[in-house]
């Protein structure tokens, strides 16, 4: 039976995806079968599993820094938000509910059976369990129930590692304040603590270490400065696709939807130097002078058509084809260029219809079965072979179809304008497909690069676990695990 050890944030984004994605490669440098896990995540970014289900993409990723095929077992509870209030749940890797917050709480204490039931069934196959809280611990006003943080490190007896993050500022307050309003049980799993995303001289901040470490009883770890190649591995946030953003010849621009979902899908086209990738914030225009706009996935397909005409998408992206632009749509962005989007069953909100920009001549009916599987496709225009995954629900027929963007076993998907200058589809992750993303690039105009994107992102994982192994105890971190 596997050790485990569970890494737990001061709050939000403090880099504890990154580092148990640097730990698993760690340890699996080390000889070790390690397995990611995170028994609740909230997020529309997910990746389609070797069992047919979906999780989070951060444990997707980890996975892979794990050497292993991503499994439903690594994330048993994934919440996809499709309102500000309601969320789809997913318990291992299947959709049970629509839920609003208040109704998701009274749901939650009769999840921990099947969270205790994946994280078993991991440890029964792996030396070493990393898991990976959510949110903070800190807050404490969500202890009753709790699976994600505490309640699921106590129940299952897993040791706790706490990361706080000096780039946000106000450290020694993160730390020392979880220390103190954590109830004492719970405090005492906590074993110790790394200080994450630092920049400068580390060793300005021994005082502060040293008051962190009196104040809190906890044993630290060390001080890890910021990892420079985070931009390149799959962002787990839409802000992340332009955090490192690089001037291009050629601009590619993309919609953020209010209820963007895997985005992961640009991550290739922003290593590429030729391509200047331009996040279209709500309120700000199309860039005029963009060779493409992609529209991308959504949780709400309805609810983001309205989102994008009360931005003015809807007038620029008609300005952008008369100007000879292109327009790829996925999956949902697929969905939202044809001529209707019908959801007679109230799947992903309200019961109704609404118009769809036009640009395709298709139209589409939401079904309550969810397409969730990994394909194999040939490109149509360029016969170029694509490895990726569909994770979507609805019926999409019309006269485009008979130009199909992709052919899956045999079968025309997707479609094309009659220009050519319009494509949509449902296959998610296209890109990470080399030949195929230097086709559709170069059929833009856009010279594409000869790197091989799984490669790099395998040299980026490598890069992340030695500059783990360089700032951090990790043989002192794993001696954790129990």
């Amino acid at each position: 039976m596997a050790r485990a050890l569970m890494i737990q944030g001061a709050g939000s984004d403090v880099g504890k995806s990154l580092i148990v994605a640097g730990l698993a490669r760690a340890a699996k440098r080390r000889g070790l079968r390690v397995r990611p896990f995170k028994p609740q995540n909230m997020s529309n970014n997910a990746a389609v599993t070797v069992d047919g289900g979906e999780i989070g993409r951060a444990q997707a990723l980890q996975a892979l820094a794990a050497g292993v095929e991503a499994h439903t077992d690594m994330n048993p509870v994934l919440l996809k938000p499709e309102t500000d209030v309601g969320a789809q749940v997913i318990v291992q890797g299947r959709r049970v509910a629509t839920l609003r917050a208040r109704d998701y709480g009274k749901l939650k204490p009769s999840l921990m059976p099947a969270v205790l039931e994946s994280f078993q069934r991991l440890k029964r196959e792996a030396d070493l369990v990393l898991v990976e809280g959510a949110g903070s611990p800190a807050e404490v006003n969500l202890r009753a129930n709790d699976i994600a943080n505490m309640g699921f490190a106590r129940c299952a007896d897993v040791p706790v590692l706490l990361v706080g993050d000096i780039d946000r500022g106000g450290v020694i307050a993160q730390l020392v304040g979880i220390k103190a309003v954590l109830d004492p049980n719970d405090a005492a799993m906590i074993a110790g603590f790394i200080v994450n995303k630092f920049r400068g001289d580390p060793n300005l901040f021994d005082d502060g270490y040293r008051l962190i470490e009196g104040r809190t009883c906890w044993r630290g770890f060390g001080i890890l400065p910021y990892f420079v190649r985070a931009h390149e591995l799959p962002a787990e946030d839409a802000l992340g696709l332009t955090e490192a953003r690089k001037p291009g010849r050629t601009r590619i621009a993309f919609l953020a939807l209010s209820r963007i979902a895997n985005f992961d899908d640009l991550d290739p086209l922003k290593l590429e130097p030729d391509v200047d990738l331009v996040m279209v914030r709500p309120g700000e225009a199309i860039p005029g002078d963009a060779k493409l706009v992609i529209l991308p996935g959504a949780k709400s397909t309805r609810g983001d058509l309205d989102f994008l005409r009360a931005q003015g998408w809807d007038i620029d992206l008609l300005a952008h084809r008369r100007r000879g632009g292109h327009v790829l749509g996925i999956c949902g962005g697929y969905q939202m260029l044809g001529r209707s989007v019908a959801d007679p069953e109230g799947i992903e909100g309200p019961a109704g219809e609404t118009p769809g920009l036009g640009l395709l001549d298709v139209t589409t009916v939401m079904t309550p079965e969810k397409a969730l599987t990994r394909v194999k496709a040939g490109h149509a225009a360029t016969g170029e072979a694509l490895e990726a995954y569909e994770i979507h629900i609805g019926r999409t027929e019309g006269s485009d179809r008979t130009r199909p963007f992709a052919f899956v076993d045999g079968a025309a998907e997707g479609a094309v304008s009659a220009d050519g200058r319009v494509h949509g589809t449902c296959l998610h992750g296209l890109f990470t497909s080399d030949a195929f993303r230097r086709a559709f690039l170069a059929h833009l105009g856009i010279e594409a690069s000869g790197e091989q994107y799984r490669t790099r992102i395998e040299s980026v994982l490598d890069a992340l676990a030695d500059h783990i192994e360089n700032h951090l105890d990790v043989d002192g971190l794993f001696a954790l695990a129990r």
